[in-house]
């Protein structure tokens, strides 16, 4: 039997550095970044602040630490902090946020739509003071693009009704911007646009535009030098730090081409629907498809050689670039040999 080339849809994460990336990481100008602060990291930071629109910024080994660092700045012990259903922050980071960040989790239904809640809904969560003994709510976390909504978007209007409704009662606002990029992309807007207000972001550099691992988290330049501080007590300190940092840097240079993967992710949508698939529009490069039992499908599809992941309890297949065009055909093509 013939072996099937894989066709990976697991998630952006997959991809290989390619040969300009390999190269401006073997040639990067390194330091000890604990100790002097690596000269191509301090680049890298400089450039996603001004790209954030934000003061200042610091490189951590994965969105995930970047989001727990911000949590752990913003929040005392016994904070309730606010997310809406489904967010990374909430389900994705093996509850760090309670148990490092001493916060607790309270979801926000999504009633604006797939991934967003309305101010109103995090006006009536964040509540009023009371006596000393009352829950104190204090952090609202937003996510843009929302990874169990199928990468969908957040304006920016609505973006700035929640930052609006965040500050009358008093809270601060993270975003998990870890696909801001694709935001940015999807409504060809800035990504300083998609960041007003917000008193910290994180962005990812491994996820879409390639880099082999990276994320950054940013915001004023107090909060850089406490973040700092917190990223070594986890262990996130690299040396020369300036090998990982090129690959950012190229990778920044390439935000533009997640369009293409917007155009395939809506390619592979439309196949699926064809086949009888009950398939989400994707708004960015994520697709989710219903199915009547999700473990049987993706074993199914593991056969065929293509490889996708489960999420919110549907099929998820992420769209990136070191999977095109004829890579879609070709996964449609085995899908619909089997069906």
């Amino acid at each position: 039997m013939t072996q099937l080339s894989p066709l990976d849809f697991r998630s952006d994460t997959v991809t290989q550095p390619d040969e300009a990336m390999r190269l401006a990481m073997s040639r990067a100008e390194v330091a000890d970044d604990v100790l002097d602060h690596d000269p191509t990291m301090r680049q890298l930071e400089d450039r996603v602040a001004e790209l954030l629109g934000v003061d200042a910024a610091l490189w951590v080994p994965s969105g995930s630490m970047g989001n727990l660092i911000a949590l752990t700045v913003h929040l005392r012990p016994g904070d309730r902090f606010l997310a809406p259903r489904g967010a990374h922050v909430l389900d994705n980071e093996l509850g760090t946020a309670a148990w490092i960040a001493g916060g607790m989790p309270h979801p926000l239904d999504c009633d604006a739509g797939p991934g967003r809640a309305t101010p109103d809904a995090v006006r009536a969560a964040a509540g009023t003071s009371g006596p000393y003994y009352t829950l104190r709510t204090t952090l609202l976390c937003l996510e843009n693009t929302h990874n169990a909504a199928g990468g969908a978007v957040t304006q920016p209007d609505e973006h700035a009704l929640l930052v609006s409704a965040a500050r009358e009662t008093g809270l601060r606002v993270h975003l998990d911007g870890a696909r801001l990029w694709n935001a940015s992309v999807a409504l060809g807007l800035p990504p300083a646009a998609l960041t007003v207000g917000v008193d910290t972001v994180q962005v990812c550099l491994s996820k879409g535009l390639g880099a082999p691992v990276g994320s950054v988290v940013a915001g004023s330049s107090t909060f850089v030098t406490e973040a700092r501080r917190v990223r070594k007590m986890l262990g996130g300190g690299v040396r020369q730090g300036g090998v990982l940092a090129a690959a950012g840097l190229v990778g920044l240079e390439r935000i533009d081409d997640l369009a293409r993967d917007h155009a395939n992710a809506r390619a592979l949508a439309r196949g699926l629907a064809e086949l009888g698939w009950q398939v989400d529009e994707p708004e960015t490069n994520i697709v989710l498809a219903g199915v009547p039992d999700l473990e049987v499908t993706l074993t199914g599809l593991r056969h065929l050689g293509v490889f996708a992941g489960p999420m919110a309890g549907k099929v998820r297949f992420v769209l990136h670039r070191d999977v095109g065009a004829d890579d879609v055909a070709e996964a449609l093509r085995r899908i619909g040999s089997a069906s």
